[in-house]
């Protein structure tokens, strides 16, 4: 097993091929400040040179919260205080988009409150499972801002437009079993059940081909944010031809065959 221990608010461990990022600010709820954020920015990148990892799961200490968003007290004050805001949110939304453009696929795995930042976080990883007790919104209007990070395009493309709307408008809280109902996370399961939920996911991942994955991956992504759908399926289609030619698709499909 490997330990990554030289952050100051995230632990990050990887073993059997599997990197859990866990965040350790449990007396506030994992609030995502600048430290969380930053030490975030470096563990992706250090995954994303580790191409032997085959999924990664990020999640909050504790039984509270997976975060409960930024953290508040950053952004007290008048605006001609916070001049550096704007490279600030450019940071977070690079930040934000690292879970996406990892080249294994990443689970969110949702303990409890999942608010504002850290549910801008979460919709950026490929999937969310939820203990049932968890709550999820985006609170932004009760303190007189608005969602940012790129979440407002990612919210739609997840829950459609009006239900996106209908949440941040209202600054209000769904729980766990209507944002699965809608979407937005794959899985609502008691708590007893979170781990092994996950871990099923993970050992489905695993039991494929990894390049497979990986490039699939690649090609949903994609097809999520292309222009129209014949940009779309060229891209998929050199992505197909790339994974027809790999060995990884010969020595699968021999298998196969010889299992027949």
């Amino acid at each position: 097993m490997a330990s990554h221990t030289a952050y100051e608010s995230i632990s990050v461990d990887v073993e059997d091929r599997v990197a859990m990022i866990e965040f350790h600010r449990p007396e506030v709820y994992n609030a995502l400040n600048d430290a969380v954020m930053l030490d975030l920015s470096r563990a992706f990148d250090e995954i994303q040179l580790d191409r032997e990892i085959d999924a990664v799961v990020v999640t909050g200490e504790g039984e509270d919260a997976f975060s409960a968003g930024a953290d508040i007290t950053e952004y007290a004050g008048p605006a001609e205080e916070h001049a550096h805001q704007e490279d600030r949110q450019e940071l977070f939304y690079e930040m934000y988009r690292k879970p996406l453009e990892c080249h294994a696929p990443v689970i969110a795995k949702v303990n409890g409150y999942c608010v504002g930042g850290g549910l801008i976080f979460a919709m950026f990883c490929d999937m969310r499972v939820a203990v049932e007790g968890a709550k999820f919104g985006v609170p932004t209007a009760n303190i007189g801002q608005i969602p940012t990070g790129g979440s407002n395009k990612r919210a739609i493309e997840l829950v459609g437009e009006a239900k996106a709307k209908e949440i941040v408008f209202t600054a209000g809280f769904i729980d766990a079993a209507e944002a699965e109902r809608i979407g937005l996370v794959n899985h609502a399961v008691p708590r007893e059940e979170l781990d092994s939920t996950v871990e099923g996911i993970v050992e489905g991942i695993q039991s494929t081909g990894r390049k497979a994955v990986k490039n699939s991956k690649r090609a949903l992504n994609y097809a999520a944010e292309a222009p129209d759908a014949e940009t779309a399926r060229e891209f998929e289609a050199e992505l197909w031809w790339e994974q027809f030619a790999s060995d990884e698709r010969r020595e699968l499909v021999d298998e196969f065959n010889e299992g027949e």
